[in-house]
């Protein structure tokens, strides 16, 4: 685990990045606070005891999405490709099969670099956050925790139909992420059955939404709308800001959000490296 001497090095270094370019970088904070010891997923670079570099990876089975920063006053010294070959090395280890850059889509400097390496962009993604409304109470629709093996196997078949990954990474991957103390896994029931499954993660009184599915046969019924409001309604009574991230091209999500409530307010560019 990354220590919270580390942890608010990176957050201090994150402001000064993020208040100079006007723009918000995903570093996935969860993700940063759950780190596993024995694998090497983090970079960072020091000058005179100062953190002025940091890289971080985030494998989702055989993807691996990378973003990092560099203070302003120490850039174009090759910080940044020094930390990046160290993750692609590490990433070549772990036999990562698709690797994608993340970048703010603000970021001029981001984009000055990207254009020196191998890379397309692969997708735009789309960050968003719910306007606080009226939310009408439903109940053909059960949102609980996810506690059984049943629950697990479900949440694994969502990944596979939904999200197009192989079992086997659905599999490790949720055994990877399934003890993260800041995660709250539910379960959407309707009609007596399990269809579908959403993820929160709440830090620093936000609410994050992830791995929002519904199985293909249950799609189109109004389901994921009635579960999704549900959620925003206890995590809202919560007192937590409500956010959620939607790939740009994806339509049909992008209009579900908007009819709950949700508002783009900023986007990340994803390249993929051509390797």
């Amino acid at each position: 685990m990354l220590t919270k001497e580390k942890l608010n090095e990176i957050k201090m270094l994150q402001e000064i990045c993020e208040k100079e370019g006007r723009l918000q970088l995903k570093l996935n904070d969860d993700m940063l606070e759950s780190r596993s010891e024995n694998r090497k997923e983090d970079f960072f670079h020091y000058e005179n005891g100062q953190l002025v570099g940091f890289l971080g990876s985030y494998y989702f089975g055989s993807k691996v999405e990378i973003c990092g920063m560099v203070h302003p006053d120490n850039r174009r010294r090759g910080i940044f490709s020094k930390l990046l070959d160290e993750a692609l090395e590490e990433a070549k280890k772990r036999e990562a099969r698709t690797i994608l850059l993340n970048a703010p889509t603000e970021s001029q400097s981001a984009k000055e670099f990207l254009k020196s390496i191998p890379c397309d962009l692969s997708m735009v993604e789309y960050q968003m956050k719910w306007q606080k409304s009226e939310i009408a109470d439903n109940h053909s629709v059960t949102v609980r925790p996810s506690i059984s093996e049943e629950d697990f196997e479900a949440e694994i078949q969502l990944d596979v139909q939904c999200f197009g990954v192989n079992e086997k990474e659905a599999r490790q991957y949720k055994e990877e992420t399934k003890d993260l103390n800041t995660d709250l896994r539910l379960i959407i029931e309707a009609e007596g059955r399990i269809v579908g499954k959403i993820r929160l993660s709440e830090m620093n009184g936000e609410s994050w939404i992830y791995g929002f599915s519904i199985f293909p046969e249950f799609q189109g019924k109004g389901i994921g709308r009635k579960a999704l409001s549900k959620v925003v309604k206890m995590e809202d009574e919560k007192g937590l800001s409500i956010f959620l991230e939607v790939e740009a091209k994806n339509d049909h999500a992008l209009k579900l959000y908007e009819s709950c409530g949700f508002r783009s307010f900023h986007s990340q560019d994803y390249y993929k490296l051509i390797h």
